[in-house]
């Protein structure tokens, strides 16, 4: 696979709400990222800053007010399936079984293959989040994580050309949560999707991603550094939690929202706020 450096680009991307008197207020106000085919790339910053409104754009859910994003070399303009996502609450249908759950969007993404084509689609993502032995169990009967499972193995079933996970794993306990992370880096590893992870989590963030992009406080948000990570892939989660370079990573993370916060808190305070 040739590797394309510019696989998806944001360019001056601004998303702005009119505020009660009808002024225009920009959330987001020039967000300019560009993410190498295949890679992962995480998004974290404090809450309010726009990392989940940066990934609706993306998806097409929300209308980009200016800018614009691209993707595999085409503006994106509206949702499609070459971009799925996966959110904290995986919205399975009750009343079908995971297998069905999944099935739903792969007869819809491909509307001309056999019926035994979309089966072994269906479980073939199904047992690569290690549900195999639960595809026909109904959401009721499956644990949290198996029901985010569910979720991304619909999301990859349609083999789009980019991966969104936002807060995917926010709900979960953290052994669950690790016990995902490791799977989800295995599928990622193994498919090359080019993926966007929106966290909260900067300990989640060093681990699953080729490089960071750190939002500024909104309003007006935008990229305020990026980070890359060099841990080469696949990785081990016990071999890299050793190294002096993690948690060098985690002292830049961190320093970057304590500045965030502070700049923040001072704008509080300032009789201009």
């Amino acid at each position: 696979m040739i590797r394309d450096e510019r696989y998806v680009e944001f360019y001056n991307l601004v998303k702005a709400y009119p505020n009660p008197f009808g002024d225009e207020i920009k959330v987001i106000d020039g967000f300019n990222l560009i993410v190498p085919r295949g890679d992962v790339v995480s998004i974290i910053g404090h809450s309010g800053c726009g990392k989940s409104t940066v990934l609706n754009m993306i998806a097409g859910l929300i209308p980009i007010s200016s800018g614009g994003i691209v993707v595999s070399g085409k503006e994106i303009n509206g949702p499609g399936p070459d971009r799925c996502v996966v959110f904290q609450a995986p919205c399975l249908l009750p009343w079908a079984t995971a297998f069905a759950n999944v099935m739903l969007g792969v007869k819809v993404s491909y509307p001309h293959v056999s019926q035994a084509e979309r089966k072994e689609i269906v479980e073939a993502a199904l047992s690569m989040v290690g549900l195999a032995d639960a595809m026909h169990k109904y959401p009721r009967e499956l644990s949290g994580g198996m029901q985010q499972r569910v979720g991304i193995a619909r999301a990859i079933a349609l083999k789009p050309k980019m991966l969104l996970l936002d807060e995917p794993l926010g709900r979960l306990d953290s052994l669950t949560r690790m016990e995902l992370q490791d799977v989800i880096l295995r599928i990622l590893d193994k498919e090359k999707i080019t993926t966007l992870i929106i966290t909260h989590d900067p300990d989640e963030a060093i681990f699953m991603s080729d490089r960071i992009c750190m939002m500024t406080n909104g309003p007006h948000a935008k990229v305020g550094e990026i980070m890359e990570i060099e841990f080469e892939r696949p990785r081990s989660r016990d071999e890299i939690i050793e190294t002096d370079q993690f948690y060098e990573y985690r002292r830049r993370l961190l320093a970057f929202l304590d500045d965030c916060e502070a700049e923040k808190a001072a704008r509080k305070k300032s009789p201009a706020a």
